[in-house]
């Protein structure tokens, strides 16, 4: 270190003692060692005591090696005093060292303060060279002591032999400015305001503080006082202490001095803020406790505590699980706090409505007749035989173990089929309450969990309001509709719905209006859908899969006798003895007026005949109406024609396809015309990219495959193909469609017409191979409902047919094909092969 720079240190030192009051002293140390500080004060001003501090200051010179004492969360700059509290053995015997010495040691300050015993790499090397001016032993075994910093250094090694840590380094000499010019004189003015500015905005600094700066002309010490005065993190700290340039050590400070006085200035805002919410509710205090008053004298306070009383009694019936009990508890008891018009108590008294409403512990006897289940579902329902088989083994086993958590249900079919009335029927035959909802279109995840209490008209949500409507906790709940959940910005609904539909999760169902867990494990719950498809996999996978395919035409009419007659005979006020329906009138309603999957419309048709006679009926001409064949389109209307019907006659060109669609199976007609041209492929119709595939393989199969045929074809060069298949509005996919494409080719190209009462599904590869396809049982029904009576099906999927009833499968004559070859022969009314 340098002579000059000792000197400084020494007058500075010097000044500071004779120029400081008792109160500036104070302003280096933090308000909690007052005492410390008047100590150390009281010796200073004893005459030998100054002078031997003196001798020690002349005398000061930092050697190359200093013991290490290792500090956690504070930083010691230059000229700042400060008292330690010392408890880590190896820092006592550092302080020991150093006492026995010179008194001069190494502040360093770890990066981690949860550090116990810091290595090299956990410390910042920049520190500070202090003296030690004072040291107490304490009665807990730790010290107390006093350091005031001198000088910065750099450590540039550290040997710690397990008892004591002392470091090799080297003095940070200050780079000051050769002169302080105007713009470093306006730079230290800045600085004094802010600092002041700290001082108007609440923060407590000794004014002595004030007094230094206004007598310091050197940046560097400027920067240091003013930085050990203010509350900086480590890092700045450190980052500030490292900092050689005194200038550039100045503006550092200065910006961390910008910073703070926004800091106060917000956080005065939001004290004035609070202050004038806090003065608001003193005055709402006072102005209730008057009215409180006003209301005893009155006698209207005894209101509110027969409504507590009421709430306390309806508790002691209720049984809820521990955690319920507590929270209706404390709802009650702040009830009981607050004035009766408030808008709060408005919201508790709605939630403890909904708390004591809910069946906790309220459930319906179930009915274990297994015969009684079988005959309701078969009286409310014709066919669906393998549904209802399911449905009786999972009463079965629910009977034999009446705590098993048996599958979630999902009723999948297109519309009309019975999935909704199918759940009504469990119930019944259940004996059990019916609840309904629809989450077609449900986007909001608080439609299913609820709102949490502290919006404004929050609700529980759908399932928590239905098990309250019925009274019981385990009835036969249906949720329609759940392959149309949405799912935006509020939340994924679906997603809720897993904890729901989970067996293992649904004991403790947390609905965030109730805030405390219901049980679902006694519900019983079962789901609709048209589609598997938009279904999220997780959510599918809660669920068992319970197909329901449409009906044929001979199920329909035995649906319509049992129970579409009735009702629509019943709701429209007549009798059976007014109006009566043969099976001929029946047959033509299915066939000639509506082309379904279910009997949706079929009802309809129905109503619209009820409703005519219901007219004629209330215009005075009462008597039988017998609804027969003959005079149905009196009735009915004109016949309704449908693409799914088949040709009338044999056509070259024109193949009857089988498709699957959502509402079950369809008929289609593929098209193809040849066109003088350069055999060019021309394909329309809103046909999808997987149809457009197949069509080009199949024109490639005939091009490649012209040496197999019988029959001479139509040169493709001179003819473009022009491929359609009809209602083009409609988009059409999928790989079924590839025998069919290439029979309509084959027909086109060699002139021989297709049979009309063929109809065919299968994927075709460039091989000539037919593929398996899927759907089998809607394009059966689809082809059987159009009066197909032969069908071509891919070889594979013999199988298929061995799970549809006889009825399904009687009128109709089925062939399968392995290759094209087999198919292209039975469908044109000419062999080829």
């Amino acid at each position: 270190m340098s002579e000059d720079k000792k000197k400084k240190i020494v007058n500075n030192n010097k000044i500071d003692t004779k120029n400081k009051t008792e109160k500036e002293v104070k302003n280096n140390v933090k308000n909690d060692n007052k005492d410390e500080i008047k100590a150390v004060i009281k010796t200073e001003k004893k005459k030998e005591n100054i002078k031997k501090a003196k001798k020690t200051e002349d005398k000061l010179q930092i050697p190359e090696k200093l013991p290490v004492l290792i500090l956690r969360d504070v930083v010691v700059f230059p000229y700042m005093i400060v008292p330690l509290y010392v408890g880590r053995q190896k820092s006592k015997r550092a302080v020991d060292l150093a006492l026995n010495s010179d008194r001069l040691i190494v502040l360093m300050t770890q990066k981690d303060s949860q550090v116990e015993d810091p290595k090299v790499k956990d410390l910042y090397l920049t520190g500070t060279a202090a003296l030690i001016v004072r040291m107490l032993k304490l009665p807990d075994g730790r010290m107390r002591v006093l350091v005031q910093g001198v000088s910065r250094v750099k450590v540039k090694a550290i040997k710690d032999n397990g008892k004591v840590v002392v470091s090799s380094l080297t003095v940070i000499e200050d780079k000051d400015p050769k002169r302080i010019t105007l713009k470093h004189k306006a730079l230290m003015k800045s600085a004094r305001e802010k600092f002041t500015k700290i001082s108007e905005l609440g923060r407590q600094i000794p004014n002595e503080i004030y007094v230094i700066l206004e007598n310091i002309d050197e940046p560097g010490k400027m920067a240091d006082i003013i930085a050990s005065n203010l509350a900086l993190r480590i890092e700045d700290s450190e980052r500030i202490l490292s900092e050689q340039n005194s200038v550039k050590r100045l503006e550092k400070v200065y910006e961390l001095l910008t910073k703070e006085v926004e800091l106060l200035n917000m956080q005065n805002q939001i004290n004035l803020k609070a202050q004038g919410e806090m003065d608001k509710n003193q005055k709402e205090y006072f102005l209730r406790q008057q009215l409180k008053a006003i209301q005893t004298e009155l006698g209207e306070d005894v209101e509110i505590g027969d409504e507590i009383n009421s709430y306390k009694e309806k508790l002691k019936k209720l049984k809820i699980s521990d955690s319920g009990l507590e929270e209706i508890n404390k709802n009650i008891d702040r009830l009981g706090k607050m004035h009766q018009d408030s808008a709060e108590s408005n919201v508790i008294r709605n939630y403890l409505d909904w708390m004591f409403g809910l069946p906790w512990s309220k459930s319906g006897k179930d009915n274990n007749n297994i015969k009684r289940a079988e005959s309701i579902l078969n009286k409310d329902h014709f066919g669906l035989e393998k549904v209802k088989d399911r449905i009786l083994e999972y009463l079965s086993v629910k009977k034999l173990n009446p705590k098993s958590h048996g599958p979630i249900l999902c009723f999948v079919g297109p519309p009309g089929v019975g999935k909704t009335s199918l759940g009504r029927s469990i119930a019944k035959a259940l004996n059990k309450k019916f609840v309904r909802i629809s989450l077609g279109g449900v986007r909001d995840e608080a439609e299913i969990r609820g709102h949490r209490r502290t919006y404004v008209g929050a609700m529980p949500g759908k399932i928590i309001q239905e098990l309250k409507k019925i009274g019981q906790n385990n009835p036969v709940f249906m949720m329609d509709e759940v392959d149309k959940i949405g799912k935006d910005v509020r939340g994924d609904p679906s997603s809720a719905l897993l904890e729901v539909l989970d067996p293992e999760q649904n004991n403790s169902f947390a609905d965030h209006y109730l805030g405390v867990p219901f049980d679902l494990s006694k519900v019983m719950f079962i789901t609709t859908a048209n589609l598997l498809e938009p279904i999220q996999p997780a959510f599918r996978d809660r669920m068992e899969i319970i197909h329901i395919h449409g009906y044929t035409e001979e199920e329909k009419i035995e649906i319509a006798k049992r129970h579409l007659i009735p009702r629509q005979i019943e709701s429209n006020g007549l009798s059976n003895k007014i109006i009566k329906f043969s099976q001929g009138a029946i047959k033509n309603l299915i066939a000639l007026y509506t082309r379904e999957a279910g009997v949706r419309n079929l009802e309809r048709e129905i109503g619209t005949v009820c409703r005519k006679v219901a007219h004629k009926v209330a215009k005075g001409e009462k008597k039988l109406y017998n609804i027969t064949i003959n005079n149905l389109e009196k009735y009915s209307g004109y016949m309704k024609m449908f693409r799914d019907q088949m040709l009338e006659e044999d056509s070259v060109g024109v193949a009857t396809g089988m498709a699957w669609t959502q509402v079950g199976g369809d008929i289609l007609f593929i098209e193809v015309k040849l066109i003088p041209g350069k055999g060019n492929l021309i394909l329309t119709g809103s046909l999808g990219n997987v149809m457009k595939e197949s069509a080009k393989a199949a024109l490639s199969y005939i091009k490649a495959s012209t040496k197999n045929i019988k029959v001479k074809l139509a040169d493709f060069n001179k003819h473009d193909i022009h491929i359609h298949i009809p209602e083009g509005g409609i988009p059409k996919d999928g790989p079924s469609a590839g025998i069919t494409l290439i029979t309509a080719l084959y027909s086109a190209f060699t002139n021989i017409a297709i049979k009309r009462e063929v109809s065919m599904t299968g994927e075709l590869t460039l091989r000539g191979k037919v593929l398996p396809v899927g759907g089998i049982k809607e394009k059966i029904l689809a082809a059987k409902r159009a009066g197909i009576k032969t069908i071509i099906l891919p070889n594979k999927n013999r199988n298929d047919l061995k799970d549809l009833k006889e009825t399904y499968l009687k009128g109709i004559e089925f062939h399968f094909a392995k290759e094209v070859k087999d198919a292209v022969n039975i469908a044109l009314v000419k062999s080829i092969y």
